[in-house]
This record gives structure tokens, C-alpha cells and sequence, in this order.
């Protein structure tokens, strides 16, 4: 008995939102790296990211928060690395987890779409969420032009794929994107339909997911 409450004590525990990009891209690499976990839902819609008891986890109240320690997640668990061995790879996948963050997902945060739709509408909302998508997306095509194969830069799995599969789900699910102007991308995002890890780490397969979106 004293075994089994230390093994439990030891897991991981992922505080997540079903449809936060952010959380989906911490739920892929946890797949990919076969590590079992704890998934604990934050309810952001209920304001349960600001919580005090939250608050004492991430001081932001940002989801994804992942409790195992103060060790980063690639180094405590190098298998299936996330990023090449090939510098420029390497370099590339940053850029294009760097161009998702910062350039197209934030964008699409719920405070910056809400203020936006309270102050001038939904119509306008949704126009300004797919100008920053369509151009982050423009970019990428450009960007992984000369790297890609079956995903991001090649026929491996890496961090900029982590970064694009939840990106390019939400975007089409959510806001309406079509995707026929970005051929490179859709390619990209049929192999993710196909592997295990991401899709068990999509929005609708998880526990906090409401039933219209279940399974999705």
C-alpha cells in the first residue's frame, strides 16, 4: 500500500484546459515521450486559472502547469527528443514554435478575443483572430518550405510540430480557416491526424471537453 501511494505521489500531474493550444502541445510531448499523467482541468471560462490555489502554481495564471519537480521536461526524459541533432533543423524549429507563439496564438488568447469582441463585436473578433492566423500561416508555408517532409522539418516528430497540430486544429475548428491556401500545412496536419499521440492529445479526446465537442 505505502508503494502504490508513493508511485501515485511521484506522477505527473498536468493542469490543462481541453481546447488551450498551449495545454495540447505539453499533452503531445508527454505522448510522444510515453509518460503517464495526472490531468487535472482548469476550467478558464469559470475564472479557475485565478484562483489563489492556482496562482501559488503559476503566478500568471496561465495553463498549461506541469508538477514534477524544477527539472525541464527534454532533460529529465531525453526520449524521443524534441528537438534534431541537425543545427539548422534545430534552429528551424525553434523559429517556427517562436512564429506560433508569438506571432499567431496569441493573438487568439481568451482575454485579447474578448476584449476585442466586447468593445467591437463578434464579426470583428473573428476577422482580426483569422488576419493574424492567415499570416502566421503564410509565414510558415515560407518558412518550412525547404524542411518539411511527413511533418514539420522531415519524417521525425519535433517541437515545431508540437507547436503546429493544436494551431492548425483550432484554426480550423474554431475560426473558420480555409485551409486550401496552405498546402504545406494541410499536408502536415493529415499526418498528425494519424498519430497516436497528437490526436489522443486533441481538445475533444479529453476528459474536460463538453459532450457537443467529445470524441472531435
Amino acid at each position: 500500500m505505502a508503494s502504490g501511494v508513493d508511485e501515485e505521489s511521484k506522477k505527473l500531474k498536468l493542469y490543462s484546459s481541453w481546447r488551450s493550444s498551449c495545454s495540447c502541445r505539453v499533452r503531445i510531448a508527454l505522448n510522444l515521450k510515453g509518460l503517464d499523467y495526472e490531468y487535472i482541468p482548469v476550467n478558464l471560462l469559470k475564472g479557475e486559472q485565478k484562483s489563489p490555489e492556482f496562482l501559488k502554481l503559476n503566478p500568471l495564471g496561465f495553463v498549461p502547469v506541469l508538477v514534477d519537480g524544477d527539472i525541464y521536461l527534454e532533460e529529465k526524459y531525453p526520449q524521443h527528443p524534441l528537438l534534431p541533432q541537425d543545427l539548422q533543423r534545430k534552429a528551424v524549429n525553434h523559429q517556427a514554435a517562436n512564429l506560433v507563439s508569438s506571432g499567431i496564438q496569441c493573438y487568439q488568447n481568451l482575454p485579447i478575443i474578448g476584449y476585442i469582441k466586447e468593445k467591437l463585436g463578434p464579426d470583428e473578433m473573428l476577422t482580426w483572430v483569422q488576419h493574424h492566423i492567415q499570416k502566421g500561416f503564410a509565414a510558415l508555408e515560407k518558412l518550412l518550405g525547404n524542411y518539411a517532409g511527413k511533418y514539420a522539418t522531415g519524417d521525425e516528430v519535433f517541437l515545431a510540430d508540437l507547436f503546429l497540430a493544436p494551431q492548425i486544429d483550432g484554426a480550423v475548428k474554431r475560426f473558420n480557416i480555409e485551409m486550401k491556401e496552405f498546402p504545406l500545412l494541410s499536408k502536415m496536419n493529415e499526418s498528425y491526424k494519424e498519430h497516436p499521440a497528437f490526436e489522443n492529445a486533441m481538445p475533444g479526446k479529453q476528459p474536460d471537453a463538453p459532450p457537443s465537442e467529445s470524441r472531435n
